[in-house]
């Protein structure tokens, strides 16, 4: 046994994070110019190796079931719970491990990584995690038919390059490795193009754009060329032009969309991505896409009073977007959004007993009043989410608006009278959120059993909460220190 009873040869979390914090509280100012540097080079090793073993402890969780006992489901979203990770983070180390984790079969009987040179390399510290995402993502794009003495020299190819070279050139490497496998593209067949085939749209930046990346197969090709053709010509859908026909094109004389073109002055990707926006905007509106959780596929915003009045600011959207105030105006001018705006008055929302179901109103006051799933630490916006009953419907909690929440599919499921289950309750007015509703996580997650509030949605609200606080409490020391100056004697104020 060592100093702090763990048995050794055994692997002790306690071990490590005492090693760690012994270094972290270690002044480094004492350290020569090349011992600093050699530190460095030692921490990054020690980090890579150290990601070899969060892999097999991964595989190791999920083999126990470990995941589906705590009512996660799935590995990467136990990760994201118990780790706190991010939906990109989990999902990235789930698909690492994969590739260069070590597998046993049913008899216990160990398989050989799928990138085997590239996992011996992590394991000794020679590459990254990131050298290994882009491995495998060359590997994947090795066409089924390669020969498999072919793919096993590339990845030993790849693996010895990552060693010495830049995760950015991995990729290069791999350019040409697969040009030299195939180079007219004939072993290339359906199953890889099925593969492959994909289109991300990325998450919205602070500025309101969305990165949209991927690669599209020949059957979207072929249906999308000649939508392009016709309507991502110039002159056509020119969203600064109001004279620039859009939808109607047919109908409209060609001498004014030739006089269109002649002012149209966006590149051949902008006037891709404004046909894509003509062309969504009027399937939305024709009412063809049917509903989705009792309400209409269609675009619906909130926005706040004041900022109608102003003109600035954003409306949100269901699915968690943001649209600038004077634009979502203007998308409600010429389609037929659900929109919500924010006075003092609200909606009579209260249907008391006479209803399990949500009416479509009360859907569309939860979709403007919380932005998405509640559960703490979830970001499904709210057209992912069902309504759910905060005391449930069974034990008569009432289908009124103060009884009802959104949550997820998933988390939706996660709530149960089991050790494992979530519970729902709702704050009462002496907390720090009133009327908000707070989710008790199960003890292996939360063993305080503290009732907890998703802020994802409402990051605004808080942040506009917070600053509330800070000036109070400015302004209650300011009066304090007042006080105390009138208190003083004017000799001692003298003084």
């Amino acid at each position: 046994m060592d100093s702090i009873g763990v048995e050794i040869g055994r692997p002790s979390a306690e071990a490590l994070l005492s090693d760690v914090g012994e270094l972290v509280e270690c002044s480094l100012t004492p350290l020569a110019d090349g011992e600093l540097v050699d530190l460095l080079r030692g921490v990054e090793r020690a980090v890579r190796m150290l990601a070899a073993v969060q892999h097999r402890a991964l595989i190791e969780v999920d083999s126990r079931s470990i995941p589906a006992d705590s009512d996660a489901k799935t590995i990467k979203r136990f990760l994201m719970e118990t780790l706190r990770l991010s939906h990109a983070e989990a999902g990235a180390r789930v698909r690492a491990a994969a590739k260069v984790g070590v597998f046993s079969n049913m008899a216990g009987d160990e398989r050989e990584p799928e990138l085997p040179c590239t996992a011996a390399a992590l394991r000794q510290g020679d590459v990254s995690v990131e050298h290994v995402r882009g491995v495998a993502g060359v590997m994947t794009r090795i066409p089924r038919g390669a020969d498999a003495d072919d793919r096993a020299a590339a990845e030993q190819i790849l693996a010895e390059f990552a060693r010495s070279g830049s995760p950015d050139d991995v990729s290069k490497v791999g350019d040409r490795i697969l040009a030299h496998l195939d180079p007219d593209g004939t072993i290339t067949d359906e199953t890889d193009r099925a593969r492959m085939r994909g289109v991300r749209v990325g998450r919205q930046r602070p500025d309101g754009m969305s990165p949209i990346s991927g690669d599209i197969d020949p059957v979207l090709r072929a249906l999308l060329d000649p939508v392009l053709a016709k309507y991502a010509r110039p002159g056509v859908g020119n969203p600064d032009d109001a004279a620039s026909p859009g939808a109607e094109v047919d109908h409209v004389d060609p001498d004014l969309i030739a006089e269109a073109a002649g002012r149209d002055t966006r590149t051949p990707a902008q006037r891709t991505h404004d046909a894509l926006t003509l062309l969504l905007g009027s399937l939305v509106d024709t009412g063809a896409l049917g509903s989705h959780r009792g309400m209409p596929v269609t675009t619906v915003l909130t926005m706040r009073l004041e900022d109608v009045e102003r003109e600035s600011g954003v409306a949100t959207t269901a699915t968690g977007g943001t649209v600038p105030i004077t634009e979502a105006l203007r998308l409600a001018e010429r389609s037929r959004p659900y929109l919500a705006v924010f006075d003092h008055a609200g909606l009579p929302l209260h249907l008391g007993r006479m209803r399990r179901l949500a009416s479509p109103a009360q859907r569309l006051s939860l979709v403007a009043a919380l932005g998405g799933c509640s559960r703490p630490g979830c970001d499904a916006p709210a057209s992912l989410c069902a309504v759910h009953h905060v005391r449930d419907y069974s034990k008569n909690g009432p289908t009124d608006i103060e009884n009802l929440v959104l949550a997820c599919d998933h988390c939706h499921g996660l709530i149960n009278d089991t050790h494992t289950g979530w519970k729902t309750v709702v704050l009462d007015e002496n907390s720090q959120f009133p009327g908000r509703t707070a989710w008790i996580a199960p003890p292996h997650i939360d063993p305080t059993a503290t009732p907890r509030v998703n802020h994802r949605h409402r990051a605004g609200d808080l942040l506009a909460q917070v600053v509330a606080q800070i000036h109070t409490r400015r302004e209650r020391d300011r009066a304090a220190h007042q006080r105390w100056l009138r208190e003083r004697r004017p000799g001692d104020i003298a003084a």
